[in-house]
């Protein structure tokens, strides 16, 4: 993950581009063997997108068309309901975000993604990724890496909500993104834990 990180870095401090997309070559030069052409068809299919706050990534009913990695900002995936929105999963800058079962069988997306704050993402849609498995050396190691990424992310959701109480839920959410949190309305986190925001006050009040 890391060359992503250092790319959004160098983008964010005006570096040019051709010097962001060297550490991006670097970063694979260290574990592919990279060619030339690879890497110029590789870059090529990378799409720069701004979104507004509040902006919907997916819907529930469509289908995901890309796997994206958040340069800055960060996102929430919940199911929509009549009574409350039941928020599952938030991703944060410098990690991958994906409706990944819908982009993985082209099917529709049972659920919506939205971006809580001005988010910006580098994008590579379905076709192009199938492309880029097909026709070079790279391919491989960004599908790894992303799908790794977005199993770990579910794989620790679930085993949170097994092995711990709704306090160390938050607590966990808050250490890894203190600034962040603080920008995510109560209600999509006390969702996110299985809580009522009434029973998140509470525990707020507690540990301040």
């Amino acid at each position: 993950m890391e060359f992503f990180a250092n790319f959004a870095g160098a983008h964010q401090y005006g570096q040019p581009t051709r010097m962001i997309m060297e550490q991006i070559r670097q970063y694979f030069v260290n574990t592919v063997t990279l060619s030339d052409e690879d890497w110029r068809y590789f870059s090529s299919k990378l799409i720069r997108q701004e979104f507004p706050r509040n902006y919907l990534l997916l819907k529930e009913g469509q289908t995901e068309g890309y796997l994206s990695f958040i340069e800055s900002g960060m996102v929430r995936f919940y199911i929509p309901k009549d009574a409350s929105d039941l928020t599952f999963s938030f991703a944060f800058d410098n990690s991958f975000v994906s409706g990944y079962d819908s982009f993985l069988t082209q099917q529709s997306s049972t659920y919506n993604i939205e971006a809580l704050t001005k988010t910006t993402l580098w994008r590579l849609t379905y076709d192009d990724l199938q492309s880029i498995y097909a026709n070079t050396a790279i391919g491989n190691t960004i599908g790894r890496q992303a799908s790794e990424d977005l199993f770990l992310k579910k794989s620790k959701r679930e085993l949170s909500l097994l092995n711990e109480t709704a306090e160390q839920r938050y607590l966990s959410l808050f250490r890894e993104q203190p600034r962040l949190i603080k920008l995510i309305p109560l209600k999509y986190i006390a969702s996110y834990i299985g809580i009522t925001p009434q029973a998140l006050s509470r525990i707020r009040r507690r540990i301040s």
